[in-house]
């Protein structure tokens, strides 16, 4: 354990944080799951529907920091395949 003021105050830093950023990743999972969900079951409005929520939602987690722009990119696009590949 730590002895230093400023060393004990970095570790509750980043227990915050880490806590912070395993919450955005995981909703990020859930909304992507939802849209193969949708996809699976051959649902195009509600595959649609869940895109733009999970495109939000991973834009959304890229912005603060948790993705690097160039994953949430590369998100959205194979999601966005995923869904027009439907039709």
């Amino acid at each position: 354990m730590a002895n230093i003021k400023s060393a004990k105050k970095r570790i509750l830093v980043t227990e915050t944080k880490a806590a912070r950023n395993k919450s955005i990743r995981s909703e990020v999972k859930t909304v992507t799951k939802k849209v193969e969900a949708a996809v699976a079951a051959n649902d195009k409005e509600a595959a649609k529907a869940a895109l733009t929520v999970a495109i939000s939602t991973i834009e959304s987690a890229a912005s603060k920091g948790v993705y690097h722009k160039n994953n949430s990119a590369r998100k959205v696009s194979r999601l966005t395949k995923l869904v027009n590949a439907m039709a």
